[in-house]
């Protein structure tokens, strides 16, 4: 059977076989938050950016799900417009645009308070097109 080339696999496929690579905990992980982006928008696109980055869209970037050594990091490309009231954004926190939540091995991860942000990052992309579209 011939193996794929990256380039003839789709970002979902490509995302699949980075979960399964890293095969320990940032897999589980980057596994659950994919699974909660679905979740709360069935609609989200996935992409593969940067050379290995899982990036998950909708009308606009919602957020990376970036995998190093001790981390897993989920950006999100507006963090610092988004209301956070449970406090989840833990990392980048001094920039004007971005924010990130870092995951360590052993933490739990708050569900719903990051099924809100998503809610609110992809309600933000909406009304930003909405207002950039008009002229």
């Amino acid at each position: 059977m011939e193996k794929q080339s990256e380039d003839s696999k789709s970002p979902s496929q490509l995302i699949d076989e980075k979960i399964e690579e890293l095969g320990d905990w940032r897999g589980q992980i980057l596994l659950k938050v994919r699974n909660l982006i679905r979740q709360t928008d069935p609609e989200v696109v996935e992409e593969w950016k940067w050379r290995g980055t899982p990036v998950w869209s909708h009308d606009g970037m919602i957020c990376t799900g970036e995998t190093y050594k001790n981390v897993v990091k989920m950006t999100f490309a507006k963090g610092a417009s988004l209301e956070d009231p449970m406090h989840i954004f833990n990392s980048s926190l001094e920039g004007n645009t971005r924010r990130a939540i870092d995951i360590h091995e052993g933490e739990e991860l708050n569900e719903e308070a990051l099924k809100a942000l998503i809610r609110a990052a992809i309600d933000l992309n909406k009304y930003s097109r909405k207002t950039s579209r008009k002229g």
